[in-house]
């Protein structure tokens, strides 16, 4: 489906959410109340208010988290049934939570009931969904007819993009040949569709009803049918122009202005200026308040750092951060004081095609062994964070040489400001090979979210406690 009825679809799952969890609590208010057991229940006005605020958000918020929007109106009734359970557990423990922090003595019974209504209930709604999403569209909006100019094979893979959107109002109405003089024919994708000829689009637009046209048509072509787009233009009809014939496959395409000036954007990694903006932000916030309430245990670390081995306690190094900036990197010093004066010697220890990694590094210190283990010696780069050289979540930053040997495609990793953990992190650390990390690298990128950044978080705490998969 076109990506705004893709958004109004993610909003309606959000706002039922919101409405389910809301007749989720009343039913099981109203069960609990009714169960004969020994405590009677009851809740002050305050308190049922405090508590449905926190559902209602909670709900959304974990079904954003979990990007169970991003698929519900087509997934498989199993993944339904598994993301909804997911989204109730998650929701479920954020609600124990805060009713703990308010002091709030709720019956587990209530509790439970809150728990399996709010499943079923998402489970009801979702599995029908479909259904509902396309009565909607039918009944309260009119049909969205849509030409295809262009009869190759990217017009019918097209076509057969319109076919599968029919649930959500969409009607392809035929082809329109892109070469003048092509008399009028069929086309099959996979069901027969007219083809009309270049030259009667004016008569077709003024006796049929087309809300737009896609052209589908080679690049070369698009110049040949400059009179074509200025007609839609007088007549108002929306036009759309597949891009799919550049080769950047990793692109989000978008269009911008300068002053008047219309600019094709491509923009391979993310570009979202509020997005990004409120990711700086807590950014920020965590890193700061981190930075004020380890500041004692940081000291006493550099302390034990300058008894245990000669040097000064923090590592400095250069790094490349975004679009290849080259900061100052912060570390707790790890290894002897002339590490880097060893690292040509030991060369042939290295495990990795590009970093310089090696498995029981012998540079490192006793002290320092145990800092690496715990990731403890990264805390430093809590302060790059602040500064805005790096983020919480991020590509790791490598050193100038390193990047100066990256293949082109992983050059890429660079369009995003580093950060002190990955998602390569959640999956090994340094037992990975170098091209896995480039490739979990690029996965984060291309799927970069707020929700995204806070699971890396969540999940790397536990790894870092148990000291799973550092060197």
């Amino acid at each position: 489906m076109f990506s705004r009825h893709h958004r109004k679809v993610k909003l309606l799952f959000a706002l039922a959410d919101v409405a389910l969890a809301i007749l989720a609590f009343a039913a099981a208010y109203r069960c609990r109340a009714l169960l004969p057991l020994e405590r009677t229940f009851f809740l002050t006005p305050s308190e049922v208010a405090s508590l449905l605020l926190a559902a209602v958000l909670f709900w959304p918020l974990t079904g954003a988290w979990l990007q169970l929007y991003e698929r519900l109106d087509s997934a498989h009734p199993a993944v339904i049934l598994r993301d909804s359970f997911r989204q109730t557990i998650a929701g479920g423990i954020g609600l124990v939570l805060f009713q703990y922090i308010l002091r709030m003595d709720l019956s587990r019974a209530f509790i439970g009931l809150f728990a399996v209504f709010s499943w079923l209930f998402a489970c009801l709604f979702r599995l029908n969904a479909g259904k509902l999403v396309g009565w909607i569209r039918r009944e309260f909006g009119a049909p969205h007819h849509v030409l295809v100019a262009g009869t190759g094979e990217r017009a019918i893979g097209l076509a057969e993009s319109l076919e599968r959107s029919e649930a959500y109002g969409i009607r392809l109405v035929g082809f329109l040949a892109d070469t003048p003089g092509r008399a009028a024919s069929s086309l099959r994708a996979p069901r027969d569709y007219p083809v009309h000829a270049l030259e009667d689009l004016p008569e077709l637009l003024d006796r049929h009803v087309i809300d737009e046209i896609i052209f589908a048509v080679d690049s070369n072509r698009l110049a040949e049918l400059e009179d074509v787009l200025l007609l839609c233009d007088e007549e108002g009809v929306r036009t759309r122009v597949a891009v799919d014939f550049f080769p950047h496959v990793n692109s989000e395409v978008y269009l911008e202005r300068l002053d008047r000036l219309p600019l094709l954007t491509f923009s391979a990694a993310p570009h979202d200026e509020i997005r990004l903006f409120l990711k700086r932000a807590t950014d920020v916030a965590l890193a700061a308040a981190a930075l004020v309430l380890l500041a004692p245990v940081m000291a006493a670390i550099a302390l034990a750092i300058r008894v245990s081995s000669p040097g000064p306690a923090i590592f400095r190094q250069i790094r490349c951060g975004l679009n290849g900036r080259r900061f100052t990197f912060y570390k707790f010093r790890s290894m002897v004081q002339n590490a880097e004066d060893l690292k040509d010697g030991l060369r042939h220890l290295n495990r990795k095609e590009v970093a310089f990694k090696i498995p029981n590094d012998p540079r490192a210190t006793g002290f320092g062994r145990y800092l690496r283990r715990f990731s403890v010696d990264e805390w430093p780069q809590l302060w790059n964070v602040v500064k805005g050289d790096m983020s919480l979540v991020g590509p790791r930053p490598a050193v100038p040489d390193e990047v100066e040997r990256y293949k082109r495609w992983q050059r890429r990793r660079l369009r995003m400001r580093p950060g002190l953990t990955c998602l390569w992190a959640l999956e090994g650390r340094d037992s990975l090979d170098f091209e896995t990390w480039m490739r979990k690298d690029m996965e984060y990128i291309d799927n970069w979210s707020l929700a995204l950044d806070w699971k890396i978080m969540l999940r790397t705490i536990p790894r870092v406690l148990l000291g799973k998969g550092a060197h």
